[in-house]
């Protein structure tokens, strides 16, 4: 018997229909949805341990989304055949997803949660990372699980002037404004996305037009809660606390942590140390023989130094390090930092320091892509690195985590706004960025690196891009509120707002924002772009002081291109047969050559690091493609040799008949001893048949004509 479904439907505003399922699979896990946008399907799992391990004091969320590839009907490439680690696309989904639930479970839940979604049925023009987090929220609303939702997530775009919510993945390639933003009913908890050079007001404009729709969504997953019958939550105990412990901390340490944090030290490791030491003397001052909590007496520390140094914001408008809250750490930067990059940049802002570099490949370089959704290439790729001795701490490298590539993933649609577009670019280019020191905003490092290295490559990028990280402390009782430019990591894990905003002179290009409390406003979200822009705009002046325009010329030793056009029917003779002439050529010059079709004709690109060996293959290629012209002379070769004359190869591909008559102006009775197979003879082109394209050359033609008298007594 077919289990009986539940199915709920949102109407989005183009009339286009979502529709939520549960009830039907996966019902063992304590909360299970089905997401449907025309033929694109979300299948999202909720499971939650009953209980809390035992000294855990946190949430251990996981959150994975994966894309099924007999959702689109393909079979995955490589040698297992089927799907393994998670893509760097289904990883940034992953934390898409995650970034907008993880503030919303209770602060004192801390048992095991995984929340997986996966894709199992695809649309070629639904993308489905707008419908993720709304998957995954429907089935936390039918589960018992506490969560603080519901909350959902939609994609706004902007094409010539017009708002589309969720919009079909053929027009999101031609907006000019493309954002994840997340929210509850009330507030907005998460936007990440990427612009082309737009201003703050339309921006914001954009969050309220996902805000609206979002706000449905949220209303539909309440109304399918309390027709499960799961609007009461589990409840939980999986904190003990010390009250006695935790006023103690209080009244003893609270006036010393205020006290240090007010002494205001730009060094974090100093201010650091300073900390710990209180936390330390208060501990030996217990005793050897303490029957103490040491992870109650921690978590207590944690809590006392946040609100001391949220106070000294709030109440007296003091920052940890000295700065005004609009004030930019000392910038310095330098380029052509390396001399065998073909770009490089060296980027500091107080103690956040990146080295990037920019290296320009061939076509033969793009990335391939072959995943369930989206398939093809990609020529401009962006790879961050965040080793452990950036911080001062040992930890082993193995490889990039989720972290890297979402800061990654940032400083990628920060810069490619400006990167020329694929038909002005013929190079694969490829960005990497070394964080060497960090304290807080190393992605906006990147973005600010990136965009210097390319311009030292010569990179003809439109305009310098740079980019900052604005935070933001506030108390909902008092109505106050502090919003800080350029933060410090100390400042990001105490504040409740993380937004960063990239762009150029002319507007944004990219921004990513997490928000940790209820209730900001529009209003505050306005403040905090204007002094973005402001501090945005300052950066920018600081990096022009370094590099202000791409360089003229490439490096010497980067790889230069040429660019041939030629016609679909002489790509074949380029290439030659099973690639003999294009590999020889390769092999004599030393450049590479990249043959391919667009738009109705042939495009022969040609690389090479030296400009001698370009030149030698560009000629090669363009006598191949050069048309026969009569009346030209041609130094040719002799490729055979027939009775009635020989067959010269007088252009490259291309052989005509130097027929006996025209070897010479006297009698020539037969062939034998005349030419010679591999003989070089320079001929005259003097006519092509129109009808069969055969080519009649001369060599008699450009030899001194004898006098009439000499010519008669020879014959």
């Amino acid at each position: 018997m077919i289990p009986k479904a539940i199915i709920k439907t949102i109407q989005l505003p183009d009339g286009r229909e979502i529709t939520i399922e549960t009830g039907r699979l996966a019902k063992q896990a304590d909360g299970s949805a089905v997401v449907r946008l025309g033929d694109t399907m979300l299948l999202a799992t909720v499971v939650s341990s009953k209980e809390a391990k035992e000294g855990v004091d946190f949430l251990p969320l996981s959150v994975d989304y994966q894309e099924k590839f007999a959702a689109a009907g393909k079979i995955p490439g490589g040698f297992l055949k089927r799907e393994g680690r998670l893509s760097d696309h289904e990883v940034l989904i992953s934390r898409l997803v995650d970034r907008a639930l993880r503030p919303l479970f209770p602060d004192d839940y801390h048992a095991d949660t995984q929340v997986m979604i996966q894709l199992i049925s695809s649309d070629d023009d639904i993308s489905p990372d707008a419908l993720a987090a709304l998957a995954a929220s429907s089935a936390l609303a039918v589960s018992d699980i506490p969560f603080g939702g519901p909350i959902s997530e939609v994609r706004v775009s902007r094409r010539n002037g017009e708002w589309k919510i969720n919009a079909p993945i053929s027009e999101i390639e031609e907006s000019d404004i493309s954002l994840i933003v997340a929210a509850t009913k009330d507030n907005i908890m998460m936007v990440e996305g990427e612009m082309k050079e737009v201003q703050e007001d339309e921006m914001l404009e954009a969050l309220k037009v996902a805000h609206e729709a979002i706000k449905t969504q949220c209303e539909v997953q309440l109304e399918l809660e309390k027709e499960v019958g799961t609007s009461e939550k589990r409840v939980y105990s999986h904190e003990e606390h010390d009250e006695g412990l935790k006023d103690k901390m209080h009244q003893e340490l609270y006036p010393k942590v205020y006290a240090i944090a007010k002494q205001q030290h730009a060094n974090k490791d100093v201010r650091s140390d300073m900390f710990k030491s209180i936390k330390d003397e208060f501990i030996d001052s217990l005793g050897e023989e303490s029957e103490y909590d040491e992870v109650l007496i921690g978590m207590y520390f944690k809590d006392i130094q946040k609100e001391a140094c949220r106070n000294l914001m709030l109440d007296e408008g003091l920052r940890l390090d000295g700065r005004k809250f609009d004030e930019i750490r000392p910038i310095w930067s330098e380029v052509d930092y390396l001399p065998s990059a073909h770009g490089s940049a060296v980027f500091t802002r107080g103690e956040t320091q990146s080295l990037t570099t920019c290296t320009l490949g061939t076509k033969l370089d793009e990335q391939m892509i072959d995943g369930a959704v989206y398939s093809g290439t990609n020529k401009f790729l962006l790879h961050y690195n965040f080793p452990g001795f950036s911080t001062g701490e040992v930890r082993p490298n193995r490889g990039p985590g989720r972290r890297e590539v979402g800061h990654g993933n940032l400083a990628l649609r920060a810069l490619k706004q400006v990167v020329p577009a694929d038909e002005d670019n013929p190079y694969t280019i490829r960005i990497v960025s070394d964080i060497l020191e960090s304290n807080g905003s190393s992605s906006m490092a990147t973005v600010c690196a990136g965009a210097m290295a390319m311009m030292d490559a010569g990179v003809p990028i439109s305009n310098p891009v740079s980019g900052i990280a604005m935070g933001m402390v506030s108390d909902p009782e008092t109505g106050k509120y502090r919003i800080l430019s350029d933060i410090l990591g100390d400042e990001d894990h105490l504040g409740d707002m993380d937004f960063k905003v990239t762009g150029t002179k002319n507007g944004i290009t990219a921004c990513q924002m997490d928000i940790k409390i209820d209730g900001l406003s529009h209003e505050i979200l306005k403040e905090a772009l204007e002094q973005s822009k402001k501090g945005r705009l300052h950066i920018l002046e600081e990096m022009n002081k370094t590099i202000s325009a791409p360089r003229e010329d490439y490096k010497e030793h980067a790889p230069r291109y040429e660019t041939i056009k030629i016609g679909l029917d002489q790509i074949g003779a380029v290439i030659g047969p099973g690639g003999k002439i294009i590999q020889e050529i390769q092999k004599e010059s030393g450049a590479t050559i990249i043959v391919e079709e667009k738009d109705n004709h042939g495009l022969v690109n040609i690389f090479a690091n030296d400009k001698d060996k370009m030149k030698m293959a560009a000629d090669r290629v363009k006598a191949i493609v050069a048309l026969p012209e009569v009346g030209e002379t041609y130094t040719g070769t002799v490729k055979s040799i027939m009775p009635f004359g020989a067959f010269i190869e007088f252009m490259p591909g291309k052989e005509g008949l130097l027929h006996i008559s025209e070897i010479k102006w006297e009698r020539v009775e037969n062939m034998e001893g005349v030419l010679e197979i591999g003989e070089e003879v320079q001929v005259k082109l003097l006519d092509i048949d129109k009808k069969t394209g055969k080519f009649k050359l001369s060599r008699k033609a450009l030899l001194p004509r004898p006098p009439r008298k000499e010519r008669q007594n020879k014959e």
